[in-house]
Order: structure tokens, then C-alpha cells, then sequence
């Protein structure tokens, strides 16, 4: 559940109010005893509790039930055709007390498919391992048989499950189910495209004027990148920001003459890109313009606060887009951008401000009778129209961005953006995505410089910087204090196991420059996935629970993966946790190059024992992922079966 504010004392917050859902199986092996709520002190914070019980079937005519089935946003071209994704949810509904005996899993190939006089199913989705208690997501693909009106199509549809010999699974009768959602040509929810769900991995770039005095006072949750509005926020010696910048600058150096000194001479835009590809991130989003209003590309006349109008003259984001499609075209494209402008007068003037942000041009820090100059703003503009959407739409339509990443919310007309910029890229062939700071139409949530401890089911990415404490660049953080290699992996491991996506923000200097601390490390990363990516991208979550002590699952159709933080020790792996592992399989460590290969495994009752060579072992570094990949039969015979029906 997600609304765009939520009210206090004082009137509205803009910033957007959710209601997060988990939920999990209980395990049948031992009794549950009790339940411990998170920590509800946060006055910004209500836990609501329920329950549901969903009865496990001793006698089931066949381990496989049908949970539920969703219509999609997602869609893909099929033999020239649009096709939309149909997410079904299967579930074995036997307990989980008796997982250890592989007669009661499912273990070979199932098909899944979609029957409906309106649609066809033009892919089936196909299952290969669900123990029981477990869940899994299966994407059937459909397509419309005729033309979908603007009402486009709910209801009910006929969910068929099949083995590989083409024969369907009966559920005592019923197979019609209500599908939640709708396929719509207008939508009014959307998912996140599957590229992204696949990608895990992103790089976050905060550059811009506060690149320059590049401070933060180290721990607290001080950013460098609001050292302009804490600049002005205290007008007193305590106040760290005020006192660093008379001591450093003085008095009559406003935070707007750092405009000239943002240089970018050493900025290199191919440099950029290849650094972010060979880090393993599947994305990147650009800081465009952060709260100071000063924006990083052409922002013709909607304002001439940028770098294309003042200080280096320049468009960087042609320039790193450019570069990016030239160089890394699997790189994915994106654009940050505030919605509301710390001291933008228009803001004010039109009713716009809220809270902390009132649309004013800011008093000086040292001498109250001065209004600072909003330098390069331009006179008789509506902020929410002639700013914030226009630059929305350039950001879309000049720079075909693939992914908004606003902040703030705040009052904005997200709404009538989203009616053309999403019609407008898929006539492109591209997906495009939004996140939950839009003020509308909010397609994954974002945490910062925090995580979920569980899985969610509703996708999300946690960003946060290199530096432990900022995402700009602070030049207070020694070179040993940015966050290892092995902290990041490990992150990034954790992350992607409840279903989250990484990204990762890297603070260039005021010159363009990225420094070789974030450089060495983003690259061990890179090493890392470059072996061990099968276990990360494309990967879903295990619904039996993310980890388990210091080890990690994720999972595809086809293979699941157990990721160990801790080395493995003495030439043996040992699991004492039910995973789905079972006669046929085999397993690898990744990165453990032909020593890592169809390594040995044994069960010891419930113990799960793989044999690896400590050779295999030290050739990898910061975390130990051990892939197994499903027994089943030829890929033939699977495409047999599935064009039966």
C-alpha cells in the first residue's frame, strides 16, 4: 500500500507512505512459540500484525497447489507480437516436516500455460523444483486474441499444469481462478521491467557544485551534498558546516561561487562508463540535478542554473549517455532528478513549498540583511511546470532515460508525465521505470544507507555510498575508511537474496575525478561477479527464507544457489538447513575454475555435505557461491511437451 503523503499536525508530508507486506512459511519441525515484532519507538513508524494460516495438505493428490495469479505491466515481442506477462504462484502444500524425503518435492519439469477464449498463451512458464512448504513465481506469457479495449481484460482464467510427457495435473475440479490486476493499454500501477528485476546491480553518481567544497562532518548522517542547506539551516558557531566554510572560504564566498570552480577537467566520460561495466553494474543513474538546483545538462530555457549555461559550459549527460551508448550499449541509462529546489523562489511564489523546503531564496549564512542570488534562474517561471515537468520530460524525451530516480516527492505532475513518457519509450521498444519518490505511479521502493532484513515480495533497492557515511564526495574520509570490497559484495549478496536490487553511489571530485579507492574497490567487485554473477543476476528469492546463518540463497528456475560469506574451511561445505537438493544434481563453485567443478556431495540424514578442494576454494575471494543446477530431462523433450498443449 502506497499513497503519495500523509498528514501531521502541521498539514501534509509529501514524502510518499507505505504499508510493506511480508510474509513467510512457518516451519512444521518444531512448534511456534511466539512472535517478535520489529522495533515500533519511531514516532514516524505503526507495525500492523496478521496472520493468515494456510493449511498444509497431508494427502495431496499431487504436491503442487495454484496460489494466485497476476496480471503484469511486463510485456516482450513474441514471433512479432506484444505479450504480457502473467505472474503465477505455485506452492507444495505438504509441511515442511516432511521436506527431507524428495518423494514428496517436485523434481521434474512441469509446465504451466494460460487458457482463455480472449488471450493465448504464447510461452509457458515451467517449474522444476518446489519442496514442500515452498513457493515459487512462474511467468506464463499471453497474448490478446484480437484487440484489447481501453477497459482491457480481468476476470478469470484457466490455469493448466502439465509433467513432461505432456499429461495435466488435476486440482480436484478447479482450475479457474480470479487473476488480480487487469491487462490494460493504461495501466494504472505498473511493475518494474524485467531487465531490471535481472540486474541487481546499479552505480549511483552524485556530482554537482557541492563537489567542490566536497564536506560533511564524517559520521551522523551528514550528507555533502546538502552542504548548501546546512549551510544556511544554523546560522551559529555549533552548526559544523557553518564554521568549516568561514574557516575555509570566509564570509563573503557564497556557496554559488563554487559554480566556477566546477571545472570537470578531469571528467571523462568513456572512463566513467567502462568503470561501471567492468564493476558488474547492469545500470547507472546520474545525479542531474540534486536540491541546489544546479542541473547537468542543457536545460535550455526553463532556467539557466547548469553546467551548460555557466561554470564548464558543458552537457554532461549527452556526454556520458553518448559514451555509454557508443561504448557499453548493455548499460542501462539513468537520470536522478529532485523534485523540489531548496531556495528557488518560483517554488514559493507558487504555492509550492512545503515543510523545511518553502521555495525562498536563501539568507546569508553571516550577514542576515543579504538574500542570496539564485544564480542563473530565470523570471516568470511555474515551478511545477515549467521546472520540474520540463525537465522530467528533456530527461525523457532528449536523453531517453530508462529509469526517473526522483527524491524528495513534494507536490509535482508525475501523473500527466507518466501518460506520454510510457507509451512514448515503448514505441521504442524500450521499458522504462520509476521509483517511489515520483509522487506517483511508484514501481520500486528505495531505502538509503539502509536494507530490509527480509524478503520482499514488492521489488526495492537499497542505495547508499562507497563512503560510509555520504554520497557526494567528502574530502574528510580517509582512503582507509571507504567500505572494502568484501563489505559491498557482502551487501550486495545480502540484498539480492530478499529480492532487492544494490545501487552503489560513487562521488567524483568537483574535477570529474573518481578516486582510486572507489576505483580499486567497485573493481574487485567486478572481479567477483565476472565469476560468480550466475548466482546474483537474473536470480530470484527463496521463499523458504533468504539466509540462514552466514549464508545467502537465490535461485532460478533451473539452479539454486547457496552463497557462503564465510571460506569454506578443511575441504568440505556443510549445510544443516533443508535446500533443495537431490540425486541428479550436480554442483559447482563458481570462480573455483576445473577444481570447483561437479564437486562430490553426500546428505549425512539431514547434513548436506559437498567435498571442495581447497584449491577451488582459494582461488576466490570475499564470498563462495555454490551453484546447483537441477537433473532433469533434455531440452527436446521439455519443448515436446509444452508444444502439446
Amino acid at each position: 500500500m502506497i499513497t503519495p503523503y500523509h498528514l501531521v499536525p502541521s498539514g501534509k508530508n509529501h514524502n510518499v507512505t507505505q504499508i510493506y507486506h511480508w510474509s513467510t512459511a512457518v516451519t512444521s519441525n518444531s512448534p511456534l512459540i511466539s512472535v517478535t515484532l520489529p522495533n515500533s519507538t519511531w514516532p514516524n513508524h505503526l507495525h500492523i500484525f496478521a496472520a493468515s494460516i494456510v493449511p498444509c495438505d497431508l494427502q495431496p493428490r499431487f504436491p503442487i497447489s495454484i496460489r494466485r495469479g497476476i496480471f503484469t505491466t511486463q510485456w516482450e515481442i513474441i514471433d512479432g507480437v506484444k505479450a504480457w506477462a502473467v505472474e503465477v504462484t505455485l506452492a507444495n502444500p505438504l509441511p515442511s516436516l516432511v521436506a527431507a524425503d524428495p518423494e514428496y518435492w517436485i523434481r521434474t519439469p512441469h509446465f504451466v500455460g494460460i487458457v482463455n477464449g480472449k488471450f493465448k498463451t504464447a510461452r509457458l512458464g515451467w517449474v522444476y523444483r518446489v519442496i514442500p512448504s515452498d513457493e515459487i513465481r512462474v511467468k506464463v506469457w499471453v497474448t490478446p486474441v484480437g484487440k484489447i479495449g481501453e477497459a482491457g481484460f480481468s476476470g478469470t482464467m484457466k490455469i493448466v499444469v502439465g509433467d513432461q510427457d505432456g499429461n495435466l495435473i488435476g486440482f480436484g475440479g478447479q482450475n479457474e481462478f480470479e487473476v488480480t490486476g487487469a491487462m490494460s493499454p493504461s495501466p494504472s500501477s505498473r511493475d518494474t521491467p524485467e531487465w531490471w528485476d535481472d540486474a541487481k546491480f546499479g552505480i549511483f553518481i552524485h556530482w554537482g557544485i557541492y563537489s567542490v567544497p566536497a564536506w560533511a562532518p564524517g559520521s551522523g548522517g551528514w550528507y555533502a551534498a546538502w552542504y548548501n542547506w546546512w549551510l544556511h539551516k544554523w546560522r551559529e558557531p555549533w552548526n559544523g558546516y557553518w564554521k568549516h566554510h568561514l574557516d575555509t572560504y570566509g564570509a563573503d564566498v557564497l556557496y554559488d561561487d563554487f559554480i566556477n570552480d566546477f571545472t570537470a577537467a578531469e571528467f571523462n566520460a568513456s572512463a566513467w562508463v567502462n568503470l561501471f561495466a567492468d564493476a558488474g553494474a547492469k545500470y547507472f543513474v546520474l545525479v542531474t540535478k540534486h536540491h541546489d538546483g544546479f542541473a547537468l545538462f542543457d536545460t535550455k530555457n526553463s532556467t539557466h542554473r547548469s553546467s551548460y549555461h555557466l561554470g564548464p559550459k558543458r552537457d554532461f549527460i549527452r556526454e556520458l549517455f553518448d559514451a555509454a551508448k557508443a561504448e557499453t550499449p548493455g548499460l542501462k541509462r539513468g537520470t536522478y532528478l529532485t523534485m523540489p529546489e531548496w531556495f528557488n523562489p518560483d517554488a514559493g511564489r507558487g504555492g509550492y513549498g512545503f515543510g523545511d523546503f518553502p521555495g525562498e531564496l536563501a539568507i546569508n549564512s553571516y550577514n542576515e540583511s543579504i538574500i542570496e542570488p539564485y544564480t542563473g534562474g530565470l523570471e516568470g517561471k511555474d515551478y511545477l511546470r515549467d521546472i520540474q515537468l520540463e525537465h522530467m520530460k528533456m530527461l525523457a524525451y532528449n536523453y531517453e532515460t530508462e529509469i526517473i530516480w526522483c527524491d524528495i516527492g513534494g507536490p509535482n505532475l508525475t501523473k500527466e508525465f507518466a501518460e506520454d513518457w510510457y507509451p512514448f519509450a515503448e514505441s521504442q521498444g524500450r521499458q522504462v521505470v520509476m521509483n517511489n519518490r515520483c509522487g506517483d505511479l511508484p514501481q520500486f521502493d528505495t531505502p538509503e544507507y539502509s536494507k530490509f532484513s527480509s524478503i520482499q515480495t514488492v521489488k526495492w533497492e537499497t542505495s547508499e555510498g562507497i563512503d560510509p557515511h555520504t554520497y557526494g564526495y567528502n574530502r574528510v574520509t580517509r582512503d582507509d575508511e571507504y567500505k572494502s570490497a568484501e563489505r559491498l559484495l557482502h551487501t550486495l549478496i545480502d540484498i539480492v537474496s530478499k529480492n532487492g536490487n544494490y545501487l552503489l553511489n560513487l562521488g567524483p571530485t568537483g574535477t570529474g575525478l573518481i578516486v582510486k579507492p572507489m576505483v580499486d574497490r567497485v573493481l574487485e567487485v567486478g572481479k567477483w561477479l565476472k565469476h560468480s554473477g550466475d548466482c546474483i543476476y537474473g536470480t530470484r528469492y527463496f521463499f523458504l527464507g533468504a539466509e540462514y546463518r552466514s549464508l545467502r540463497f537465490t535461485q532460478t528456475a533451473r539452479t539454486f544457489c547457496i552463497i557462503s560469506l564465510d571460506k569454506p574451511i578443511n575441504g568440505s561445505f556443510n549445510i544443516d538447513r533443508l535446500v533443495p537438493v537431490t540425486d541428479g544434481d550436480t554442483i559447482t563453485l563458481l570462480g573455483g575454475c576445473h577444481a570447483g567443478q561437479n564437486l562430490t556431495w553426500r546428505y549425512e540424514g539431514q547434513l548436506l555435505t559437498i567435498d571442495v578442494p581447497e584449491e577451488a576454494v582459494d582461488k576466490i575471494d570475499h564470498a563462495w557461491a555454490f551453484q546447483v543446477t537441477y537433473g532433469f530431462g533434455s531440452e527436446e523433450m521439455l519443448e515436446h511437451a509444452g508444444a502439446t498443449h
